[in-house]
């Protein structure tokens, strides 16, 4: 893709940036109100069954998954045109999500200027380790790094970690605005929870709130991950590296079935949100839609999207992501290679 048409393709983003506020309070309207009311109703349950308790439970996980997409869009400034309102709501349902507004605004912004940057991982991203990175590494990286990468904690550990510890502290070298949003936020929790032990008791509380974020939490570090991780992916070290590529060959769209789409805010769409984070997400299919380029981009299913669970470690040789078996094949490769130079 040349630079001339990599410019065409952001500038073709232009009409579908400037967010309707008749579109964004009815989002609101239609995700918040269900959330509140699915909460009552998983308490009601509490005194008939459990089991159905957990039902109404994993329902509302999803409409917090959605909270959290427009509390995404409030970190891009993209889900009003004012941005203290965009700042305002981003607080609140950051509150509701567990993610400090201000903190993880910073984070993703510099997971969107450097995505697929070989030379600049580290900040709002998965942590990823190249073939020759994890080859040449230490045995407690080795170690530590498979155990990241484990299903059970990353999609179960990580959610937990993320919201009980990562997001209630303040990052090195943050502001001092984004300290007290932090503070804000975590003070507004503490609170919340408060509320719920002298009205329904801890008990309750724990048992629906429980069940809801760790099913959302779950849901969202998996569409994070799929999102960037697939096999036909985009990675280059920074001399190399470009922003459009990396949007629309580093970022998947996720084709779900539309109650998913809907739940999760269009989010499956991430080649057309990184491509320009400025569209909010209930424009992000129409944009998609109606621009040609876009049509041939990876495209991921639910059934395909489980392969990536073995991709590890990205193959800079061959451009693509491995798994750990794969390393074998790799270790017998070099290991032939370097006798036929000896010899």
């Amino acid at each position: 893709m040349t630079n001339q048409k990599q410019k065409n393709l952001r500038k073709q983003m232009a009409p579908y940036e400037k967010p309707n506020t008749k579109d964004s309070m009815w989002q609101l309207i239609n995700t918040v109100v269900p959330f509140f009311l699915l909460w009552y109703l998983a308490y009601q349950s509490l005194s008939v069954s459990y089991v159905l308790t957990f039902v109404i439970c994993a329902i509302a996980a999803g409409f917090l998954v959605r909270i959290f997409i427009i509390f995404h869009d409030c970190c891009h400034y993209s889900f009003f045109q004012n941005r203290l309102a965009n700042k305002i709501l981003g607080t609140i349902t950051g509150i509701l999500t567990f993610f400090p507004y201000s903190q993880w605004q910073h984070d993703h912004s510099v997971h969107h200027a450097t995505s697929s940057n070989l030379d600049k991982r580290g900040t709002g991203d998965i942590w990823l380790l190249t073939v020759d990175e994890y080859m040449s590494a230490p045995l407690l990286t080795k170690l530590a790094y498979r155990f990241y990468r484990n299903p059970f904690v990353m999609f179960g550990l990580g959610p937990i970690y993320i919201f009980l510890i990562k997001n209630r502290f303040n990052r090195k070298g943050a502001r001092l605005k984004e300290r007290l949003n932090t503070y804000l936020t975590n003070i507004s929790i503490v609170a919340m929870a408060g509320v719920f032990y002298l009205t329904i008791g801890w008990e309750s509380f724990l048992l629906i709130q429980g069940p809801i974020f760790l099913i959302s939490g779950s849901l969202g570090v998996w569409l994070f991950y799929v999102q960037h991780t697939f096999e036909d992916s985009y990675f280059e070290e920074d001399e190399n590296w470009e922003y459009v590529k990396a949007a629309v060959e580093g970022s998947s769209y996720y084709k779900l079935p539309k109650p998913l789409q809907w739940l999760t805010g269009n989010i499956g769409f991430h080649h057309v949100h990184h491509l320009s984070p400025r569209v909010p997400n209930y424009k992000l299919e129409e944009a998609h839609n109606q621009t040609l380029p876009l049509q041939n981009v990876p495209t991921i299913t639910l059934s395909t999207s489980l392969h990536s669970l073995r991709f590890r470690l990205w193959d800079e040789q061959n451009k693509k992501f491995v798994g750990f078996k794969d390393l074998s094949t790799k270790k017998k490769k070099r290991g032939s290679s370097q006798v036929k130079s000896e010899l």
